[in-house]
């Protein structure tokens, strides 16, 4: 893996974990004050995903050569 897909890759992680900190569980998932969480929350998520997709067409592309 490249360290620019690590240094991506360890951002998501730490934004998914401090979003799910700061939610408040008691209130409810979708509660206003939780409301804030969730876009920042799916944008790690799917970050992380890029990521994973990135590094595994970079493979494929060094694998072809």
């Amino acid at each position: 893996m490249k360290t620019s897909y690590k240094i991506f890759l360890a951002l998501f992680v730490i934004l998914i974990a401090v979003d799910l900190y700061m939610v408040d569980w008691n209130l409810g998932f979708f509660h206003g004050e939780n409301a804030k969480f969730m876009i920042p929350l799916a944008a790690g998520v799917l970050g992380i995903f890029l990521v994973i997709i990135l590094n595994t067409l970079s493979k494929l592309s060094a694998s072809r050569k």
